[in-house]
């Protein structure tokens, strides 16, 4: 299933306030340091129930590797189960601040076309935010025009 974006002109705003990153993330993130094997990593997405695993030196978050990840980087090219997670994750590591707007959100994953985004404040990670959790944001928690608006998008985007 292929999400695009294309709803940037919406605004979010509730009540005369912009809706932040805060409002809409979780903030049970799963971590792993970068040592780690992809085979301790697997395991670890597995028990925790999660699709995605932040990579971590020295407690800094610096890059992530996702499902999609195993996919297209660690089965489809054969690694190794013993290759270190950061040797296949993503990085740079792209991030969002918890007072940012979901504008901004919305904005980064229309243009770095990805899917799950840390929440990092001061090098700590605080949270992590999907794109699924904005759209959530936006369709239950606004207003009937905005609902409105976001219930047209979805139906457009799959």
């Amino acid at each position: 299933m292929i999400i695009k974006f294309q709803f940037l002109s919406m605004r979010f705003i509730r009540n005369g306030m912009d809706v932040h990153v805060k409002e809409m993330m979780k903030k049970q993130v799963v971590s792993i340091d970068g040592a780690l094997t992809i085979k301790d990593a697997a395991k670890i997405m597995e028990d925790s129930g999660v699709s995605c695993l932040i990579i971590t030196e020295n407690n800094t978050p610096v890059g992530i590797v996702t499902e999609r990840d195993f996919v297209t980087r660690i089965t489809s090219s054969g690694k190794p189960s013993s290759t270190q997670v950061r040797k296949v994750m993503s990085t740079p590591l792209i991030s969002i601040g918890p007072e940012d707007s979901a504008k901004k959100l919305a904005e980064l994953i229309k243009e770095k076309n990805i899917h799950k985004i840390p929440v990092v404040e001061a090098n700590k990670l605080v949270g992590i935010v999907s794109a699924t959790d904005l759209i959530r944001k936006c369709i239950i928690n606004s207003d009937l025009e905005m609902r409105q608006i976001c219930n047209s998008f979805a139906q457009m985007a799959f």
